[in-house]
């Protein structure tokens, strides 16, 4: 674009050049407004969000007789009359109000091509200065509303702060609001603070703590615990994208925006207003009694008094003093934020806690521990997070050495939940060295697991046919729960990292399958609770299993769903492992079978009445939607077996994880029945990118699962190699190839294919890389990305070695080898 005069000559003003109409013309034009994903500027704010939408894939015009989603107002104004105007309805607001007014001089509105010249562009910025303020008035509008609906309900979650209930406690310190959070690295987008402060009652935020040494109140400083130096601190600084809309008056991220705003595109949100029950799938109603929806709440702590009691509970287990001078238990109000953040996001994707009994004060304190730490994660204070996780391994440790005639039997409950928790922090944490801890006490966990599975055993005998009471059952509940999550980490396990499962199908065999998240749930009287476990179908591990295998359709919850496709994930690895496996043809049949009978068990999943507000595509539960990506896994490793690339994630290399998934090649070839597994690549990647690449970047570390990107690092290799080799084997692609790669083009804009590679096989890489670890919760998703960029950065060099041998310009050389392709690609 040609300079504007006052640019001119070096930067000097031109006398000739300046004229009032030229001055007010250059005034307007003055493009202070950057886009953050390229190097493009506007003069209006408005011209910048409707151009990033192309980074974005954003589309936040809805038209109201369809389902089409449009990126401009003009767009849907015009779909509507070409599309709808058969229909004979009323029209939707049209340009006319806005040409009807005195701007006939004005020049005429430009046709909706001149926005796809290809010499200047998808959005033309020469329009910037003329017909832009014309044509986007009513955008401008529709953003300029999205923008005051966000603030107004940020000044709403905000007012009760400024007159707290309690005026005795003083309000949070700046140090506590805005506490540092970790950075992983350049490169990676600023992790930005999530507002759990309104999760909590406003009444609640004292901003003291207090240590072990002395239990006296003192200001708290969240950076007490620097011994450990894992990990630099910066402050909080959240994307130019999210700063517009999330912040509220405070200067705090608004909730109801984040979860909302940010949520999913046309994801469901229930809320308790709605009439249950409802399908734990899709949250589509039941058939059933009518009766109100509801949403568990977090256990809190409302008085200084109960901080102290958890004090001094630490204190009483801190039986060597070890934690003395290097722990300081957080504030009451930090309390409260990672109770929160562990039961709005961590909890509903492993529930074997019971939230109505969970008491922060009576609950063993290396369990509390355990449980704040990772609701420190989800709060993005790593330094808070790996003080607690140290702080309950170190007080575990203590009660299991000095617990006289120690037995697993005898060993409570809360000893195996706090060892499960602190397990999952050091695997998924993205630290080797925890991980490496976490391995040697899976034994120590699995005999837990079966000892307490005896006593559980034992108790249910003595009892005969009488049914438990509410208490009983509960107790009994939790146990079975507890096991079961034991069993889905150690299947994660495995699958991330080829480790051997250490739970085999005898230890659950007659245990039953976890109830429904409503009747777990469930605070009422005894009576009302009998009604309901009186009318619930109770089915064990072993018949369950058995029917999946015979292909028997059955109904379970949406935890029992979780737990028996995660049976059919080991059954499936134990099968590869097996001396025998290619010639095990009627195994691998029944667990096809077992596969397809599973996911049909889907329409008659077992109705909930308790409600899970968390943003994910498949509009239901979120065990649900983890356990479809662990189905699309196991399909696919009956086929390609990837185990060089999991066994390389145990150490945590960058270079060495994407020299596997390059070197991965010869496991992935052109056959029908590898069409079969790109399908499930496919519904994979396609989630991502129908709801958005950014979206599912920014939320998805949040409201998904830390299963999704470990699940999807098998699938999104398989298909980034078989793209490859569609695009680069001598022999051209069949029909049914075609469409699979003419399908997955189409996922993507030219735009996207410009950004990340020239090959689909290299924008896919790259792009899912780029995914996972653009908010970063758990650390292991930070290798998934960074290795995924390698391996698509190997991929292009790869290509490029190909062409320059093709051209002669290295004649008779071999191609270059991955590892050297990374290195070069890096460095």
């Amino acid at each position: 674009m040609p300079p504007s005069p006052i640019q001119a000559n070096n930067g000097e003003s031109s006398p000739t050049a300046i004229t009032p109409a030229s001055s007010t013309k250059k005034v307007q034009g003055e493009k202070k407004y950057r886009c953050q994903y390229c190097s493009r500027a506007f003069s209006r704010s408005e011209h910048r969000s409707r151009h990033e939408r192309s980074h974005t894939k954003e589309r936040p015009f809805k038209c109201t007789k369809c389902r089409s989603t449009f990126v401009r107002r003009d767009l849907l104004l015009r779909h509507d009359r070409t599309v709808h105007a058969k229909d004979g309805g009323t029209p939707l607001g049209s340009e006319g109000k806005r040409r009807s007014g005195p701007k006939t001089s004005l020049p005429a509105e430009p046709p909706i091509s001149s926005f796809n010249d290809p010499k200047n562009g998808p959005l033309d910025e020469a329009a910037d200065d003329d017909d832009e303020d014309e044509e986007m008035d009513d955008e401008a509008a529709a953003i300029l509303i999205n923008n005051l609906h966000h603030q107004a309900m940020g000044n709403q979650a905000a007012e009760p702060k400024l007159e707290p209930t309690s005026p005795q406690l003083p309000l949070p310190a700046p140090t506590i609001v805005e506490p540092p959070v970790s950075t992983f690295g350049s490169g990676q987008m600023s992790l930005p603070q999530m507002p759990w402060d309104s999760l909590m009652p406003q009444s609640l935020t004292d901003a003291q703590g207090r240590t072990i040494a002395t239990g006296n109140m003192q200001p708290h400083d969240p950076t007490a615990f620097s011994a450990t130096n894992m990990v630099d601190s910066h402050p909080v600084q959240l994307p130019p994208t999210l700063e517009q809309n999330l912040l509220s008056s405070d200067g705090l991220p608004n909730f109801n925006t984040t979860m909302s705003g940010l949520g999913t595109p046309g994801a469901l949100s229930p809320f308790p207003g709605m009439l249950g029950p409802v399908s734990p799938v899709d949250y589509r109603r039941s058939p059933g009694p009518s009766q109100q929806l509801t949403i568990t709440k977090a256990p809190q702590l409302t008085a200084d008094e109960q901080w102290s009691r958890i004090h001094e509970n630490i204190k009483r287990l801190d039986l060597e003093v070890a934690l003395l001078e290097t722990f300081q238990l957080p504030s009451r109000f930090l309390l409260n934020r990672y109770l929160s953040t562990y039961f709005n996001l961590f909890h509903h994707h492993l529930p074997f806690l019971h939230p109505p009994s969970f008491n922060p004060t009576e609950v063993a304190a290396p369990l509390l521990l355990a449980v704040l730490s990772i609701g420190a994660l989800y709060s993005f204070e790593q330094d808070q997070a790996f003080m607690l996780h140290i702080g309950s391994k170190v007080l575990v440790n203590q009660f299991l050495q000095k617990k006289e005639n120690f037995s697993s039997r005898k060993c409570p409950l809360w000893t195996m939940q706090a060892t499960l928790l602190n397990m999952i922090f050091a695997s998924w944490s993205g630290d080797p060295k925890g991980l490496e801890w976490a391995c040697s006490i899976k034994s120590l966990l699995a005999n837990m697991v079966s000892g307490n599975r005896y006593e559980l055993r034992m108790r249910t005998e003595a009892r005969g046919y009488e049914k438990p009471s509410h208490h009983e059952w509960i107790l009994d509940e939790e146990c079975r729960r507890s096991y079961y999550a034991v069993y889905i980490f150690f299947g994660m396990s495995t699958l991330t990292f080829n480790h051997t499962p250490s739970i085999s199908y005898n230890e659950l065999d007659t245990l039953e399958l976890p109830s429904s998240e409503t009747l777990w749930s469930l605070e009422s009287t005894d009576r009302t609770w009998q009604d309901r476990y009186n009318a619930t179908s109770i089915i064990t591990y072993q018949e369950a299993h058995d029917r999946l295998l015979s292909g028997q359709i059955t109904r379970y919850s949406a935890f029992g769903t979780r737990v028996m496709i995660n049976a059919l994930f080991v059954e499936g690895w134990n099968h590869q492992r097996g001396p025998n496996a290619l010639q095990d043809v009627v195994h691998e049949h029944k667990l096809r079978l077992g596969l397809e009978t599973w996911q049909k068990s889907l329409d008659i999943c077992e109705p909930e009445t308790v409600i899970v507000q968390l943003s994910a595509p498949h509009k239901g539960h979120p065990l649900i939607f983890n356990a479809m990506a662990m189905y699309r896994n196991t399909r696919a490793r009956l086929l390609v077996d990837l185990r060089s690339i999991q066994e390389a994630l145990r150490y945590h290399d960058f270079f060495e994880v994407a020299a596997a998934m390059t070197n991965a090649r010869a496991q992935v070839v052109r056959s029908h029945e590898m069409i079969k597994v790109i399908q499930e690549c496919f519904d994979c990647i396609e989630i991502a990118a129908m709801q958005g690449i950014r979206w599912v970047a920014r939320t998805s570390a949040t409201n998904w699962s830390v299963e999704h990107p470990l699940c999807g690092l098998d699938l999104i290799v398989i298909l980034s190699l078989w793209l490859w080799r569609v695009e680069h084997d001598q022999e051209p692609p069949n029909d049914d190839e075609q469409v699979m790669y003419d399908r997955i083009k189409n996922l993507f804009d030219a735009d996207t294919a410009d950004t990340y590679g020239s090959r689909l096989s290299t924008t896919v890489a790259r792009l899912w890389g780029s995914m996972v670890d653009e908010v970063v919760v758990w650390g292991i998703t930070k290798l998934i990305g960074e290795s995924f960029k390698l391996h698509a950065q190997a991929l292009g060099g790869y290509e490029n070695s190909l062409l320059r041998q093709r051209n002669g310009e290295l004649p008779g050389s071999q191609p270059l080898a991955p590892q050297a392709l990374e290195m070069q690609a890096a460095y």
